[in-house]
């Protein structure tokens, strides 16, 4: 389920993905941004000194839209000793709902959760092979206003037929 999570935003980010960076990131939090959100460097380095990346594999947090993250598997995918340095992703998305149905499963979910986030078409197909690297790969988190919506690793996503 979304919830909602929000601070003062600047320019290019939505407030739940601007509260996500504050409550993830510090000066040894090296964090990527996406064109639209470069604008929100200065307030980033003000508020949490998280040093900018250019490169996706050096990041450990990472903001933008689905297009400018693709592909998952560019970004830090933790190793097996040490899955917990793999990035977060923060997924500016248009709204959480009217996109194409997701069916979630995995740690947490009670047998199934249909969710429509309005991610492209082929998100489903990339989720599903992040979750199947587990306990390698990302997590995400999808941003849209003052909603916000947690996808870890270890959640299966399906392409559903099924309303979200």
């Amino acid at each position: 389920r979304a919830m909602a999570l929000s601070a003062p935003a600047p320019a290019g980010v939505s407030p739940a993905a601007a509260a996500l960076v504050l409550l993830m990131a510090d000066p040894d939090t090296p964090i990527w941004l996406d064109a639209p959100a470069e604008a929100a460097l200065p307030w980033i380095l003000f508020h949490t000194g998280a040093p900018r990346v250019a490169a996706p594999g050096e990041a450990a947090l990472a903001l933008g839209r689905w297009d400018a993250l693709m592909p998952l598997d560019a970004w830090a995918q933790g190793t097996p000793e040490y899955p917990d340095r793999s990035a977060t992703l923060i997924v500016e998305v248009a709204a959480l709902t009217g996109g194409p149905a997701l069916a979630l499963s995995g740690p947490g979910i009670r047998d199934s959760q249909a969710i429509s986030p309005l991610l492209p078409a082929g998100a489903a197909a990339a989720l599903a092979a992040n979750a199947a690297r587990f306990p390698l790969g990302v997590d995400l988190f999808l941003a849209a206003g003052a909603q916000v919506m947690g996808l870890p690793r270890s959640t299966r996503v399906a392409a559903s037929a099924g309303p979200g």
